[in-house]
C-alpha cells in the first residue's frame, strides 16, 4: 500500500481519536459522532434539503432519512414547504439551536485542554500544516499570504528549510548548510534595523519563504538567501519579497544591490532580471560539491 495512504488512514484514526469521536454518546451530549455532524452541517447552513445534507456528508439515503426522522421526532429541526420530503427544507429549531450551542462549547472545552501543551509557535505550526493538508486534498484554490519582519526563532527555520530543498532538490548537502547557518548568524549577531532586514512570508501562519537585505559596505547592500516554500509558489511572494529588499536598500541609502546566485536557479534569475538586475561577474565552483555556474548580478539603486 502506498506510504501516503498509509499515512492518511493512521491519521484520520488519530484525529477521530483526538476529538473523542469514538466515544457512543459525543462529548457527553445524546449525539453520535455523525449525529454532530449533521446537526452542524444544518445549523451552519440555516436551513439545507436532505439531499444535500446526505451528499455532502457521503452518508447513505436510509441512514441519512432515518437520522433526520430521530431529529424531527426529538424537536431537533424544523422542516419547510415543499412537494414531497425531499423538497422540504429543514433548519433547527430552537431545541436544535440550544443543543447545537452546548455541543460547541464542549467541544470547544476538550479542544482548548488537547491544545494547552502547545505554544504559539507550535500552534502557528499546527494552523499552517491543517491550512496545507486542506489545500492539497480538497484542491481548493490557495489562501493569500502574509510577510512580516523576523522574530524570534526564524533565522533556525529558515536555514533548515532552505538546506533540506537544496539538499533534495540539487545534492547540496553539509557546505550549503554551514553557509546558510553562517549567513543566519552573521545577521543577528550584526542586525542594525537601520541598514538591515529580514522578511518572512507566511502561509496558514507557517513560514513560506524568505528574503534578506544585509549591509555589503562601501554603499552596497545584498540581497540574500530568498527562497519560497514548494507549496507556496505561483502566488507571487517571491515578487513580492525582492520588490520590498530594493525598496528598502533605496530607502536606507544605498547606491547598489548585489546578490549570488546560480545559473540552475532560474525561476529566481528571472525575476532578478525583471527587477533590473544584471549579470557582472560569473564563476564555476566547487563549493557544493559538483561543479556549478555562480553569478554575481547587481542593480543601481
Amino acid at each position: 500500500m502506498d506510504d501516503t495512504l498509509l499515512a492518511l488512514r493512521a491519521f484520520n484514526r488519530f484525529h477521530t481519536q483526538f476529538v473523542v469521536g469514538l466515544d457512543a454518546q459525543y462529548l457527553g451530549t445524546p449525539l453520535t459522532l455523525t449525529e454532530a455532524r449533521l446537526l452542524y452541517e444544518i445549523g451552519t447552513r440555516g436551513e439545507a434539503l436532505a439531499v444535500e445534507l446526505q451528499s455532502f456528508l457521503a452518508l447513505d439515503p436510509g441512514y441519512a432519512s432515518r437520522l433526520l426522522r430521530r431529529f424531527e421526532a426529538e424537536g431537533w429541526i424544523v422542516r419547510g414547504r415543499g412537494s414531497d420530503a425531499r423538497q422540504r427544507p429543514v433548519a433547527l429549531s430552537e431545541a436544535g439551536q440550544a443543543l447545537l450551542a452546548d455541543l460547541d462549547t464542549r467541544q470547544r472545552a476538550v479542544l482548548e485542554d488537547r491544545l494547552k501543551p502547545l505554544g504559539d509557535a507550535d500552534r502557528r505550526v499546527l494552523v499552517g500544516a491543517l491550512d496545507t493538508a486542506r489545500g492539497l486534498l480538497s484542491g481548493e484554490e490557495r489562501a493569500g499570504y502574509t510577510i512580516r519582519t523576523h522574530r524570534p526563532g526564524d533565522m533556525g527555520m529558515v536555514t533548515a528549510r532552505q538546506a533540506i530543498l537544496y539538499a533534495e532538490q540539487f545534492g547540496w548537502g553539509a557546505p550549503m548548510e554551514a553557509l546558510l547557518g553562517e549567513v543566519t548568524a552573521a545577521f543577528l549577531r550584526s542586525f542594525d534595523p537601520a541598514r538591515e532586514r529580514c522578511w518572512i512570508a507566511e502561509c496558514g501562519g507557517t513560514i513560506a519563504g524568505s528574503i534578506f537585505a544585509t549591509d555589503g559596505g562601501g554603499g552596497v547592500a545584498k540581497l540574500r538567501l530568498l527562497y519560497v516554500e514548494p507549496h507556496a509558489r505561483g502566488l507571487g511572494i517571491a515578487n513580492d519579497l525582492v520588490s520590498r529588499c530594493i525598496a528598502f536598500a533605496r530607502e536606507a541609502g544605498y547606491t547598489r544591490m548585489t546578490l549570488w546566485t546560480h545559473t540552475i536557479l532560474e525561476s529566481a534569475r528571472r525575476i532578478y532580471a525583471a527587477h533590473g538586475f544584471r549579470i557582472v561577474a560569473t564563476a564555476t565552483h566547487t563549493d557544493f560539491g559538483e561543479p556549478v555556474a555562480g553569478e554575481t548580478w547587481e542593480l543601481a539603486l
